[in-house]
């Protein structure tokens, strides 16, 4: 059997977090909504209606060389938001970090939230909180005072909430990898299974794990591993839908 990844990649990402949070940048009214975790950045908001996408899907299907156009669009903007999120340098100071974020194009979000997890600690959210204090205690309540405080309390609770979905999301992958290793190194995969079953072992996050090893195993042109994570894949798909 090919050695594992154990990495986090987006896509166990993607299956860990329920919601993140979008932050505008602060250009623009700063709002929050509840949005699928897209830490890649690559999928635009859906443009037209239902019919729209359900007819783009079918045009995709039918003719290979849009499809292949699409695909390799998806991939350029993929490449050039990766470019333009290693030319930031993350700050080290509260002040300079806020900045940072609020600075910080929605669709990236997700991504800071999870590059700048050690820095947003007790002291960035001490910083935050006494900005706000000060805003909303200002004797001369200007427009631009009003401004910042929407932008401040927007991004407050957008870090809370992102750095507590990202919290959880870490600690179902560390349990993960865990249930991963104790089911391949097991003598009796299907009593393992059960076991497991009944500890309440068995969740999304090890299919996630799965699936990226799956991916990996592919990608390293490893067909007997592929093959018996798929394998594994379908019987752990099979005790969670029980």
């Amino acid at each position: 059997m090919a050695a594992l990844s154990f990495g986090i990649a987006t896509t166990s990402i993607s299956s860990a977090a329920a919601a993140a949070y979008r932050v505008s940048p602060r250009n623009r009214k700063s709002t929050i909504s509840c949005i699928g975790w897209d830490p890649e950045g690559v999928l635009s908001p859906p443009q037209g209606g239902h019919l729209a996408r359900l007819e783009f899907k079918k045009s995709l299907e039918k003719d290979a060389d849009a499809r292949e156009a699409f695909e390799r669009q998806v991939r350029e903007e993929k490449e050039r938001r990766q470019a333009f999120r290693q030319s930031r340098v993350v700050p080290d100071s509260p002040q300079e970090l806020i900045e940072y974020l609020l600075d910080t194009e929605a669709q990236d979000i997700e991504f800071e939230i999870s590059r700048t997890r050690p820095r947003l600690n007790e002291e960035f959210f001490a910083h935050l909180k006494f900005e706000l204090g000060q805003l909303r205690f200002a004797v001369n309540k200007t427009q631009d005072v009003e401004d910042r405080l929407i932008e401040l309390e927007a991004l407050e609770k957008a870090i809370q909430e992102g750095t507590e979905a990202y919290d959880k999301m870490q600690t179902e992958l560390i349990k993960a990898k865990e249930s991963l290793t104790t089911i391949l190194t097991s003598k009796d995969v299907k009593a393992t299974l059960l076991e497991m079953v009944e500890r309440n072992e068995l969740n999304r996050s090890l299919l996630a794990l799965l699936d990226e090893n799956i991916t990996s195993a592919h990608q390293g042109n490893q067909k007997q591993a592929a093959e018996y994570m798929e394998k594994l894949r379908g019987a752990v798909l099979k005790y969670i839908t029980v």
